[in-house]
């Protein structure tokens, strides 16, 4: 048994009569310290991919195992970075980061408390910033303090829900080595959702594609076998990162191909509606109106 498995499972949403699979027949099998990034197309279902293995979904069949314990709901065991900051904005840096720690470690002293915050406000290099309130932070300051919370609170597994998409170029590639070098000192299971295929090189050891929604399912995945560290401004001279990011786009554009295929083939039956006939209405109101009524009404509007 892996670390982290997802055991043939589907999720849906609508009514029981018309339910409507966004992922279908699931299965992942991650490695205790492996670092494993999905990659899909917008709408594909990622985010509802991440949810059941943060335990914030409940797959209508199947289940998901850490560690050999089925999760049933969310736990600080499985640490979890969404796309947006969610951070509190009456509370600054460290008061984010504490109120998680003191949540997750009940029986720490103040203190304890104090020291274990500021560890990781280093790790991210944020102790300037201490005492701001994320109204006072760039975008990428804000990123930070999220990560730092969700590594505070020490997951056996840091699940990553695109915290990086909507960065400009210069922050993303900063963030993300701030996150490899840190796993690379603390190695934690990760598992990151992007649709980026060159963060997805720089940062993983297996990439798995995520095939196209509806009945969404995870397709065989890349084993990336580049060295660590991985240095961003050499790896394009990488025989093996280029043939790698060849093969990785490739299967996503015939993907999506075959996905457009699909749906030219699909015929939409339309509801068989006459619209209504209103011409022979108009046209005998029209003669209706003699030209004493114009006359009568233009009368009154010169009067009024």
């Amino acid at each position: 048994m892996s670390y982290l498995e997802i055991r043939n499972a589907s999720v849906g949403f609508g009514p029981e009569s018309n339910r409507a699979n966004v992922l279908k027949g699931i299965n992942l099998s991650v490695e205790k310290n492996e670092f494993v990034a999905i990659i899909g197309f917008s709408g594909s279902g990622k985010s509802t991919l991440m949810s059941l293995l943060a335990g914030l979904e409940t797959p209508d069949s199947g289940s998901v195992y850490l560690n050999g314990k089925e999760v049933t709901q969310p736990s600080p065991e499985r640490g979890i970075m969404f796309q947006n900051y969610s951070l509190l904005p009456w509370l600054t840096v460290y008061e984010n980061i504490e109120l998680a720690v003191r949540k997750v470690f009940t029986g720490y002293s103040k203190a304890q408390v104090k020291d274990h915050v500021l560890k990781y406000i280093e790790m991210v290099n944020l102790l300037p910033a201490v005492e701001k309130k994320p109204h006072e932070l760039s975008g990428g300051m804000r990123q930070r303090v999220s990560l730092a919370r969700t590594l505070s609170m020490k997951p056996d597994v840091l699940l990553l829900d695109e915290p990086l998409s909507a960065l400009d170029a210069l922050t993303r590639s900063n963030i993300q080595d701030e996150i490899i070098r840190i796993w690379e000192e603390d190695k934690r299971t990760v598992v990151m959702i992007t649709n980026d295929v060159d963060e997805a090189l720089l940062m993983a050891d297996r990439i798995i594609p995520l095939t196209m929604g509806p009945d969404a399912t995870l397709d065989t995945p890349f084993e990336v076998p580049l060295e660590r560290p991985r240095d961003r401004a050499t790896l394009n001279a990488n025989m093996r990162y280029r043939q790698l990011r060849t093969d990785i786009a490739s299967f996503l554009i015939e993907m999506n191909e075959e996905s457009k295929r699909l749906r030219s083939k699909t015929v939409l039956k339309m509801p068989d509606v006459t619209p209504r006939d209103f011409t022979i209405a108009t046209s005998t109101a029209l003669r209706e109106f003699d030209e004493e009524d114009a006359f009568q009404l233009e009368e009154e509007e010169k009067a009024g």
